[in-house]
C-alpha cells in the first residue's frame, strides 16, 4: 500500500520560476500522500487555469485539467460518481475567489465531500501580475489603476468558506513543509468540504507578499488557544485585521454531505452508470 516518491515522479518537466511557493506545495502534497493509507489511484486532483493548474501535471496521479474557475463543479461531479476516491482540487486565488468564487460558496453549504487547496499569492500570476481577487488593497501592477493601485479590499477566502459552512477550514504556508502536510492529510481525509488556505510568495510578480513578509507575521493558532470547534470564534480570528498572519485549522465540525441529501442508494451510481434517468434526476436537484 505504501506509495514511493518514484510513483509520484513528475510525468513533465517542472516550469515554474525558481523560487516559487508552489514547489513548497508540490513537496507537501507528496508527503501527505505517501504518509496516508490510501491507495493511489484512488486520487483524483482536479484543476483550473493558472499557475496552480500545473500541480496535477508534476505528480503521477490522477488528473482533471479544466476550465477557468471550474475545478470544483468538476470535482462535484467525481464525487457523486465515485464515493470511494480521495478528490483533491488544486486552484489559485485568481482562479478560486474571482471566476469560481461562486462555485467555492455553493460547494461549500453543500458540504460536497472533496478537499480544495487554494494557492494564494496575493496575484494573477500566469497572465504576468495583475492584481488578483486576494492582492491587498493598494498593490500596483501593470493593468492597475493609477495610483493607490488595487482600489478594494481582498477578498477573505477563508472566512467565506467558514459563512458558507464548509466544516473543516485552514491556512497553511508554504514556507512551513512539517504543518502543511498536516493539514494536507486532515483536509483530504475530512468527511466534508474542506478548505486549505495556503499562502505563498510570487518571487517574480508579487514583491509585497514575500517569503521574510510571511516570516515576520506568522503565528500559530493551537499555540494562541484557538478552539477549532467554535465557529463564532473561527470567524473573528479569520477578521482579524491586524498586522498577524494565523495559521492552521479555524473550524473543524461535522454535517449531512451532499449525496446524503439527494438519498443516491451506496454504489448506485457506479453500478448503473447508464442510468440516465437517476443521473438526470440529480442533474435537475444539483440546478437548485
Amino acid at each position: 500500500m505504501t506509495i514511493t516518491a518514484e510513483e509520484l515522479a513528475p510525468p513533465q518537466k517542472i516550469t515554474w520560476c525558481t523560487g516559487c511557493g508552489n514547489f513548497g506545495i508540490l513537496a507537501a502534497l507528496k508527503k501527505a500522500v505517501m504518509e496516508l493509507d490510501i491507495p493511489r489511484h484512488d486520487y483524483v486532483l482536479v484543476s483550473g487555469i493558472g499557475c496552480s493548474g500545473k500541480t496535477p501535471h508534476y505528480i503521477n496521479l490522477n488528473s482533471f485539467h479544466t476550465l477557468h474557475g471550474r475545478p470544483i463543479p468538476v470535482a462535484t461531479g467525481l464525487r457523486m460518481a465515485n464515493r470511494d476516491l480521495r478528490i483533491i482540487v488544486h486552484t489559485g486565488d485568481g482562479d478560486c475567489y474571482a471566476e469560481g468564487l461562486g462555485h467555492f460558496i455553493h460547494a461549500a453549504r453543500r458540504n460536497v465531500d472533496i478537499a480544495v487547496f487554494v494557492h494564494n499569492n496575493g496575484v494573477n500570476a500566469l497572465t504576468k501580475g495583475q492584481y488578483s481577487p486576494s492582492s491587498p488593497r493598494g498593490y500596483v501592477s501593470k493593468t492597475s489603476p493609477p495610483p493607490p493601485g488595487a482600489p478594494m479590499d481582498p477578498v477573505n477566502g477563508v472566512a467565506h468558506a467558514i459563512v458558507a459552512g464548509a466544516t473543516f477550514v485552514a491556512r497553511g504556508y508554504a514556507g512551513d513543509q512539517k504543518s502543511l502536510v498536516g493539514l494536507m492529510k486532515e483536509a483530504i481525509t475530512h468527511r466534508g468540504f474542506a478548505v486549505l488556505d495556503i499562502i505563498q510568495p510570487c518571487v517574480t510578480w508579487n514583491r509585497k507578499l514575500t517569503w521574510r513578509y510571511y516570516n515576520e507575521r506568522i503565528y500559530r493558532l493551537e499555540e494562541d488557544g484557538h478552539d477549532p470547534s467554535d465557529r463564532i470564534a473561527a470567524l473573528q480570528r479569520a477578521m482579524d485585521s491586524s498586522e498577524r498572519i494565523p495559521v492552521g485549522v479555524f473550524y473543524r465540525g461535522e454535517g449531512p454531505l451532499l449525496i446524503e441529501g439527494l438519498s443516491v442508494p451506496e454504489g448506485r451510481l457506479r453500478d448503473h452508470a447508464t442510468d440516465l434517468k437517476l443521473l438526470e434526476e440529480i442533474i435537475d436537484r444539483l440546478r437548485v
